[in-house]
């Protein structure tokens, strides 16, 4: 007999800059699968998908990427004595390197993940992005800055506006230097170093969600394009659409980098349709919901391909499946919170079959 999922997601801080876990747990969800049972791995008592009703069977806080590979071993030994699980899906930049390096543990310990390796995230990082223009991915211009005195040349190598970026996450358009010289401490504030500062390209936003087999091929893709923007640059509603070009770009990405795992390119395209890959993601966006709503559930793709199975044959999606974003108001009451807050754990499933 298979064994049932027990799939640990992180990424539940479902704010207005959502982390991508919820959306991967409801795709989860939507497979309906026979005894599928889901694990919330958190960093905050308050991150609003610890709360979220039907959401997670059991949730945990986990240590900060910052704290190191131990900590989060040994977390994650714990939980899997207390409610077991037997894949893992991070869902966040910053915590990825540590579950790559965890992966052959876990693996011998029966627990699958579908993740790239080291040099494939160090490939797609937005500091070395634009070595990737060399092997036909076509990429704005940008330079690597650790220090605020390279802004007052910037404009030597390309004009404004220009766009300020930290190493994970941020984004902020500069039109002048004072506006560039106020985002770079901004982002390295934030952030850390370094500070990428990238060419601007204006035109329609365009995002794939795609996952690599790790041998330079596709078990699939949905394409999507934003058709409401937050002031964080954030897709709140958007559609499937099928476009050739991004069908291109996503065969050459993945060519290059034999991506393993789920990824997302963020693709303008301009004026005179021309496309530039402004960044590639190495994990599910936000709204990776949409690919389960419009018929290609590549969330669910992926626990299966982690636990092992072979995954039923992936069909075109729906073009002109839409996605529209809400915020609403969870009701709850303390005795959760204080559960997270104090003990770091709401556990329903404990003694479920590990």
């Amino acid at each position: 007999m298979v064994a049932p999922l027990v799939v640990a997601v992180t990424g539940l801080n479902a704010t207005d800059n959502p982390g991508p876990g919820v959306g991967v747990i409801r795709s989860l969800l939507h497979a309906r699968d026979p005894g599928l049972r889901v694990v919330g791995l958190a960093y905050d008592a308050m991150e609003p998908g610890v709360y979220a009703d039907g959401l997670v069977d059991d949730v945990f806080l986990i240590p900060y990427p910052s704290q190191g590979v131990e900590p989060l071993r040994e977390r994650l030994a714990y939980i899997r004595r207390r409610v077991g699980f037997n894949v893992v899906i991070p869902t966040l930049d910053a915590e990825l390197p540590a579950f790559v390096d965890l992966a052959p543990e876990l693996a011998a310990q029966g627990v699958g993940t579908l993740l790239p390796t080291r040099e494939q995230l160090d490939l797609r990082c937005k500091a070395k992005l634009a070595a990737l223009g060399a092997q036909g991915l076509p990429v704005p211009a940008s330079r690597v800055l650790t220090d605020v005195a390279g802004l007052y040349t910037i404009h030597e190598a390309f004009p404004y506006p220009i766009v300020v970026k930290g190493p994970y996450y941020g984004a902020k358009v500069a039109h002048t230097l004072d506006e560039a010289v106020h985002a770079f401490h901004a982002m390295a504030a934030q952030w850390g170093f370094p500070v990428i500062v990238q060419q601007f390209v204006a035109g329609q936003e365009l995002c794939v969600l795609a996952v690599g087999d790790g041998r330079g091929g596709l078990v699939g893709a949905v394409q999507m394009r934003k058709t409401v923007i937050t002031d964080k640059g954030k897709g709140w509603a958007g559609v499937a659409i099928r476009d050739e070009g991004l069908d291109a770009l996503t065969a050459t990405f993945m060519k290059a980098s034999r991506w393993r795992g789920p990824c997302e390119l963020e693709v303008i395209r301009d004026a005179a349709g021309g496309y530039h890959v402004l960044e590639v993601n190495p994990r599910f966006p936000a709204w990776c919901f949409l690919s389960a709503g419009a018929g290609m559930n590549l969330p669910f793709a992926v626990a299966e391909l982690a636990a092992g199975r072979a995954p039923a044959a992936l069909a075109d999606y729906r073009v002109g499946t839409m996605f529209v974003r809400i915020a609403l108001d969870q009701i709850t009451d303390m005795a959760p919170f204080s559960s997270m807050s104090t003990a770091g754990e709401i556990v329903r499933s404990e003694g479920a079959s590990r």
